[in-house]
């Protein structure tokens, strides 16, 4: 979670610099491991559970009741009362039909998953040509779909694109698409994704799409 220096401190959580490109000084990245009362922190496993601490995570990804006032960022990131590790939480590996995915396509997806386990159900790649031309006709394309447990969409989605952005240059990427905005390394500076360019409605923000070339 990038936010204000200042603004994760107060909330009690711990800093990393230069772990949010694109961002001012001022913006760090910021972790809360537990929350909860200061009491808990020093609680085991079970006992935490018992007594009701958690972890910071969106709304979205909490499949359990949270509680506000708990965690720095937005209001819609909370403290999630689950054991459920959210972002999917799914087995491994993902569905994953390679029939005709060029294995450039592959090895990026693969690199995705290893690096976000458990966050990504299913990778979608070749399919046949429609009305509009696409680079999932060659096979060159895959689709990362990604929800939390309830089937809602996760902001999972937005930490998946942005590492494909940071990590443009070994994954060979021409482009990252999530939640209608797109990325371009021939085009744009390394940035966050709410600076992306807008596109036109995919119709999912679950969509986590991105291109290789060849």
């Amino acid at each position: 979670m990038c936010v204000d220096e200042s603004k994760c401190k107060s909330a009690g959580g711990s800093t990393i610099s230069n772990a949010c490109p694109g961002t001012p000084d001022s913006v760090k990245c910021c972790t809360k491991a537990i929350c909860g009362s200061s009491v808990q922190a020093f609680l085991g496993t079970a006992e935490q559970e018992a007594v009701g601490a958690g972890n910071c995570r969106w709304v979205s990804d909490c499949n359990g009741s949270s509680i506000s006032n708990h965690c720095p960022g937005p209001t819609d990131f909370r403290c999630c009362q689950s054991s459920d590790p959210g972002c999917g939480g799914y087995s491994q590996p993902p569905r994953f039909s390679q029939g005709g995915c060029q294995q450039v396509a592959i090895k990026g997806a693969e690199a995705i998953i290893a690096h976000f386990p458990g966050s990504i159900r299913e990778v979608g790649c070749k399919r046949d040509p429609g009305s509009h031309p696409s680079d999932h006709d060659t096979g060159h394309a895959t689709d990362m779909m990604c929800s939390d447990r309830l089937n809602q969409p996760t902001m999972c989605g937005r930490a998946i694109a942005e590492w494909v952005m940071n990590n443009h240059g070994a994954l060979d990427l021409r482009y990252v698409i999530w939640g209608q905005r797109i990325w371009n390394p021939s085009r744009d500076s390394v940035k966050e994704w709410t600076s992306w360019r807008d596109m036109d409605d995919r119709r999912s923000v679950q969509q986590n799409h991105w291109v290789r070339s060849h």
